[in-house]
């Protein structure tokens, strides 16, 4: 499969090489309602504070953002028609729509857009965003429609960080800071009413500058219990929900009228070694770690299919510049006996922190993986954490872990994030030159082919050096009623969608 990559001197150019059937038509009209799990009563309007499913889907309901991931996983416009890049990527100009307009009736002008991201910069800001803005030097704007940034060094990728959940354009307000707290955005769909943690009525903003939007009215429910959420969705209460545990999964396929949506994505399953600690300090013993897995298994058993196998590289299919003709790591308990005696490890003893709250299965993959590590002479303890504080006290604490990661639009961010020397979330403390090298030449490149060989070398620095195991990359499975129609390709980048059920989506019947 091949991806329109971040280059996308402009939204033509930007679109995907897939090539996509005809779609059913949609049509206009009727109430959706939308079930979803993870939110709380003390989430906020607050682009900068974002984190939960109910904050990022009622963002990417009510609100634009700059770019948006297509439903081929190539990048789109949305509130810009079209972005260019000067020859090193160092700058980047951005022409807006002009048919945009917040639900207020205020137009959308560069103003807003500036605000908007400068929201996520400045030694003051509390934004969760604040790391990917960081090379960003000035943002200037040339006329109402034309914005201009300014990067320290050269970043191809720079359009697709315009996709990221906490840059939702919100108004300008007269001192450079934005309105958040009203609620007000320029997406498909305006708030009426609603209440965090609970449910959120909108209903469709005839000045949506895109397409869909066909539904008339759209209700959010959050539904924490995943009990509620499929006794909802199977009387009909809903017309979707956004998450559906793996182990009833099957239980719903029988029911006519509900479709699964089981969809690839590149969210992953890590667990990162710390490469300066012994003895994970030894690459033969940190692949011989790798090779004492059999991923088959755990994806039949754990994942009940709904997975993609991974290959210790964190980059997979459902990401731009997936290295295709990597050999696949296999189950080899042999070989890894022949590393350890290498490495004079023979007879390894290890402790793998885990816990419930991590994956559906996270124990039980844990504890099938010190199985298959017996045949490879390696004791694995399998140390069941508590759920509470298992990201503040066991990741990025503990030697050997087994964690969560969402999916990220580009190898160039996920890599930045977790595998940079010097990255707070380098979670295995793997050091490698090359790699790092690499990675700043790769983030300036706009040739894709060169930028593809680059990844591609990372990739495999990452499989036979690097200190993590990526067993798989675990599916978004959701699901909706059988009367709702939904296009040909789903976006891989959140559940629903993308996150954008509501205005991709509509009623067949």
């Amino acid at each position: 499969m091949h991806y329109s990559m971040a280059a996308g001197v402009t939204a033509t150019t930007a679109t995907g090489l897939w090539t996509k059937e005809a779609a059913a038509q949609p049509k206009k009209g009727g109430n959706f309602r939308w079930g979803l799990h993870d939110g709380n009563t003390s989430d906020t309007h607050d682009p900068g504070t974002y984190v939960t499913r109910q904050m990022i889907f009622l963002a990417h309901t009510h609100r634009s953002y700059l770019t948006m991931i297509n439903g081929d996983g190539s990048l789109g416009p949305d509130l810009a028609d079209s972005w260019s890049a000067s020859d090193d990527a160092s700058e980047w100009t951005f022409e807006l729509t002009k048919n945009a307009t917040f639900h207020s009736g205020k137009k959308l002008t560069a103003d807003d857009v500036i605000a908007s991201l400068n929201h996520h910069r400045g030694d003051k800001t509390t934004s969760a965003a604040k790391a990917l803005l960081t090379d960003v030097t000035d943002i200037t704007k040339d006329g109402d429609y034309t914005v201009k940034v300014a990067l320290k060094g050269g970043n191809a990728d720079f359009p697709w960080l315009m996709t990221d959940y906490h840059m939702a354009i919100c108004p300008a307000n007269d001192d450079g800071t934005i309105d958040w707290k009203s609620g007000d955005g320029t997406g498909p769909y305006k708030i009426d009413s609603g209440e965090f943690g609970v449910q959120w009525k909108l209903s469709r903003h005839e000045g949506w500058h895109r397409e869909g939007a066909y539904f008339d009215t759209v209700e959010i429910l959050v539904l924490n219990d995943p009990n509620a959420r499929q006794t909802a969705l199977v009387t009909g209460d809903v017309h979707s929900v956004s998450l559906v545990e793996l182990k009833t999964m099957a239980l719903l396929q029988r029911d006519k009228n509900i479709v699964i949506d089981n969809v690839p994505s590149a969210a992953a399953i890590t667990m990162p070694m710390f490469c300066d600690t012994a003895p994970f300090d030894n690459v033969d013993v940190r692949n011989a770690m790798k090779l004492a897995m059999n991923r088959d298994e755990i994806i039949e058993k754990i994942t009940f299919g709904a997975a993609t196998k991974a290959n210790d590289f964190h980059l997979s299919p459902a990401q731009p510049y997936w290295p295709d003709d990597i050999p696949q790591r296999e189950y080899d308990p042999d070989q890894a006996k022949s590393l350890l005696k290498k490495a004079g490890a023979e007879g390894l003893k290890v402790n793998l922190s885990t816990a419930d709250s991590v994956y559906a299965g996270a124990v039980d993959m844990a504890v099938l993986y010190a199985e298959h590590a017996k045949a490879a002479g390696i004791t694995v303890n399998v140390v069941r954490e508590p759920n509470d504080g298992y990201y503040s006290d066991v990741w990025l604490v503990k030697p050997f872990t087994l964690v969560s990661w969402g999916a990220r639009p580009t190898p160039d961010v996920m890599f930045t994030l977790a595998y940079k020397d010097d990255a707070a979330w380098n979670e295995s403390h793997w050091k490698n030159p090359r790699f790092n090298e690499l990675l700043l030449q790769a983030k300036g490149e706009l040739d894709d082919t060169l930028r593809a060989e680059m990844y591609r070398e990372m990739c495999m620095l990452m499989r036979d050096d690097g200190g993590t195991i990526i067993p798989f990359f675990n599916n978004f499975v959701y699901a909706h009623r059988s009367n709702v129609g939904v296009p040909d390709q789903l976006a891989a980048s959140w559940e629903c969608d993308g996150a954008r059920a509501a205005s991709r989506w509509w009623f067949n019947s």
